[in-house]
């Protein structure tokens, strides 16, 4: 597992798409604009959300996680916290439960979520920090969600595919069933949108995603 510290993308067989530089630049300058936007307009939620989330519960408002971006590069990606501080200790105790195929883990009623952070999931309000990575340009707003190194390690070369583009705040998982698509299929649905990607989907991909702010059955 050192490996994962730094890079984990190797024998990968690339998908048959042709690169558009005026396409990624023009998409560049939109999650530059769209993140400092979104954070500046956003401001009285982040705001509100870290207040609930510190009277509810001890712990560190924003959770880091080690997450594997863009060829494979590792990098920090931010959340709201809407589990209990020690939620990592007792991940090993729910495993038996977990209700996603490969190599993920998700639960629909996991019992480490608090109250307010089952609010946040509904509405996506925990993903927001991630504007944060977006800026920083480790993120872009529409792309594959990014996984833990221990998934990737687990990944078939056909899966490893995704790291070919930056992973995003939404895509085509988010906005067509989240947990209730399986793991082969919501692969399927990151490599289409690498070799589908243009503006026009993008932009629809982001106005589905905002109408999800207003609750998601599939949010967990």
């Amino acid at each position: 597992m050192e490996g994962l510290k730094t890079n984990i993308f190797y024998n990968i067989e690339k998908v048959n798409c042709e690169k558009n530089y005026a396409y990624l630049i023009f998409k560049r300058l939109v999650d530059v604009i769209g993140s400092l936007v979104g954070l500046i307009l956003l401001i009285p939620t982040l705001v509100l959300t870290s207040i609930l989330i510190k009277l509810e519960s001890d712990g560190p408002i924003i959770f880091s996680q080690e997450r594997v971006g863009f060829n494979g590069k590792i990098f920090k990606m931010y959340k709201f916290r809407s589990m209990v501080s020690n939620s990592e200790e007792l991940k090993a105790s729910l495993m038996k439960l977990n209700e996603m195929s490969g190599p993920m883990f998700k639960i629909k009623r996991d019992p480490r979520v608090t109250m307010v952070g089952r609010f946040i999931r509904k509405t996506s309000i925990d993903e927001l920090p991630q504007l944060i990575n977006v800026l920083r340009g480790e993120m872009s707003l529409v792309g594959p969600r990014p996984n833990l190194p221990i998934e990737v390690s687990r990944f078939s070369e056909y899966h490893r595919q995704k790291l070919l583009v930056k992973p995003g705040l939404t895509c085509y998982w988010q906005v067509m069933g989240r947990t209730s698509i399986g793991f082969e299929e919501w692969m399927d649905l990151d490599i289409k949108y690498i070799c589908e990607r243009n503006t026009w989907i993008d932009i629809k991909l982001i106005i589905k995603t905002i109408l999800i702010l207003f609750g998601d059955e599939n949010a967990v």
